[in-house]
């Protein structure tokens, strides 16, 4: 059996920004299991190629979440990334932070400060290589690489316009604080290419001696000794294999897999555990729980007297100039993130600040995978930002190679469903605006015929699809929440050698898009993880304190 320092399960976001950092101290030794495979499939790195990643096994879990009757009994596809750089390699690569009070909220639900936005906007400077320069807001100097967009299109800066006149102002940049206004997303691209985390933070770290990278293994179960976390099982060519970890082993599997390994580990609420056969070794109820995900409401609005992407991409000759476009420089279609242009304003003015985030695309398509439809049409996507629905994430059987149960209970709340109808209604205000006026709107979906809030609230259920954030699975929290599985260090509570580090410990979802924000998650804990080292806390194991609520153990 191979013994390494520090474990890390998933070389997603999180698991790349881990896995350089800790690396930079020679005297590391670092072992990153990635399920997938290596990312050097080349849609990944032609923006509009998450076309063909999302839904692919190369590159995609290929999750589904169970049917939602929030969604009148839908079920949707859960895209999760599987390969290098996990979702950062076929996620819409908007460069989003969200807001202030998300960040001051985490500190105040956790204990602890330094997640304060002031404390963690040092952290996403320290990584970011922004295209404007340094500045107060921004660093310039790190491998995260932010660029502006390569494109533009006349039906999106109408609908700029549009929403102007509707009341939220222009901004040209989302991510100070205070992310209220419209204008276009920055990317995480260079020069028209995907910038993922494997190429920004693994591809020099990988020429260390000491980072051991293996692909193609998944990881099936965590090994102790007692109450420490020893290491981990994993299966690579088909053949079992273990690894020790000296220090820690360090959960970055996602939202999704992270607390699926801990149940098949052990590690969860007993009584589900037990259901499933597995033994109980710690119990922490928490472990799954409060799942928080975007759901965006897709409007789709006809336009005439202007071009969109459904019509120039209609002919083989408009593709062709397409790919020609993108083969010389790098810019149009091709160069496109899933979405262009943002907004982000109330649902209704009683919200203390913005509550809904718009993704505008100067196309349209009955759903994702599905043709562009044959008239010109954009769609302008409406997410609820702080969600008050929570789901659940659990292990379906004690076979890790079975999906988990992803159930995210969508439009569950009277809140969900009002600030839903107040969202397609606040669409319906900015596409009445006379900046649209020329083109002679028409609401294709949801319909017109859609007017009370009940109408509303359901045919939100009927166009409502995941925007792909989920969080808040393993939430970090204070010791006297029951419901927390790590601390404010993102230890697991009542395990030693144990650390989880991905969205999943968010406590609450942030108001925008999450990868970066994942990111930045990873960057704390890269410091906290060699803190600890430096201390001692690492070598010797970290008990931190079980929450009152999970202190039942086998």
């Amino acid at each position: 059996m191979d013994t390494f320092d520090y474990i890390i399960v998933g070389a997603g976001s999180a698991g790349c920004v881990l896995a350089n950092r800790l690396t930079q101290d020679p005297d590391i030794n670092v072992l990153l299991l990635e399920a997938g495979g290596k990312d050097d499939y080349h849609w990944i790195h032609i923006p509009v190629g998450y076309l063909y990643c999302i839904g692919n096994p190369r590159t995609d879990w290929l999750y589904r979440t169970e049917a939602e009757a929030g969604l009148n009994g839908r079920s949707l596809g859960y895209p999760r990334g599987r390969v290098l750089g996990g979702c950062s390699s076929i996620n819409g690569m908007i460069y989003m932070r969200g807001q202030r009070e998300d960040y001051d909220d985490w500190a105040r639900l956790s204990g602890d400060d330094g997640w304060k936005w002031d404390n963690v906007l040092p952290l996403f400077k320290r990584c970011e290589d922004h295209h404007r320069g340094p500045s107060e807001f921004h660093g310039a100097h790190g491998e995260w690489r932010v660029e502006a967009q390569r494109l533009r299109w006349d039906i999106l800066e109408r609908f700029a316009d549009a929403a102007e006149q509707a009341g939220i102002p222009r901004t040209e940049d989302f991510n100070q604080g205070d992310n209220f206004g419209v204008g276009y997303f920055e990317v995480n691209q260079r020069r028209g290419i995907r910038w993922n985390t494997a190429k920004a933070f693994l591809r020099r770290a990988s020429e260390r001696p000491n980072l051991t990278i293996v692909t193609g293994a998944q990881v099936s179960a965590l090994t102790f000794d007692g109450r420490r976390c020893t290491g981990v099982k994993y299966i690579g060519g088909g053949q079992p294999h273990a690894a020790a970890a000296r220090h820690e082993v360090i959960l970055s599997a996602g939202a999704v897999n992270t607390p699926q390994l801990l149940e098949l580990s052990g590690i969860g609420q007993p009584e589900r555990l037990r259901g499933l056969g597995i033994d109980v070794r710690h119990a922490l109820p928490g472990v799954g729980e409060n799942l928080q995900d975007h759901l965006q409401l897709r409007t789709v609005v006809k336009v005439n007297g202007v071009r969109t992407l459904n019509t120039r991409a209609s002919s083989l000759w408009g593709k062709l100039c397409i790919g020609v476009e993108y083969a010389f420089n790098q810019s149009g279609p091709m160069s496109m993130a899933p979405s262009q242009l943002g907004a982000f304003a109330r649902s209704d003015p009683s919200q203390a600040r913005p509550n809904v985030e718009y993704h505008v695309q100067p196309l349209s398509l009955d759903k994702f995978g599905d043709p562009l439809h044959a008239f010109n049409a954009f769609t302008a996507s409406a997410c609820n930002l702080r969600p008050t629905s929570r789901g659940s994430v659990h292990a379906r059987s004690a076979d890790f190679r079975d999906a988990p149960v992803i159930a995210p209970n969508y439009l569950s709340t009277d809140e969900d469903r009002r600030v839903a109808a107040d969202s397609l209604r606040l669409t319906r205000r900015i596409v009445a605006s006379p900046a649209l006026a020329p083109y002679q709107p028409e609401e294709y979906l949801p319909g017109a015929a859609f007017q009370t809030d009940e109408e509303l609230a359901e045919a939100a259920g009927s166009i409502g699809t995941t925007i792909f954030h989920p969080v808040g699975t393993c939430k970090m929290g204070r010791g006297d929440d029951g419901m927390a599985v790590v601390d404010n260090r993102l230890r697991v509570f009542g395990i030693e050698g144990l650390r989880v580090v991905d969205a999943s410990v968010m406590p609450l979802i942030t108001s925008g898009n999450t990868n970066s924000p994942t990111i930045m998650i990873a960057e704390r804990a890269s410091d906290m993880i060699r803190e600890d080292r430096r201390r001692g806390a690492g070598a010797a194991g970290v008990m931190a304190p079980a929450p009152l609520a999970a202190a039942e153990s086998a």
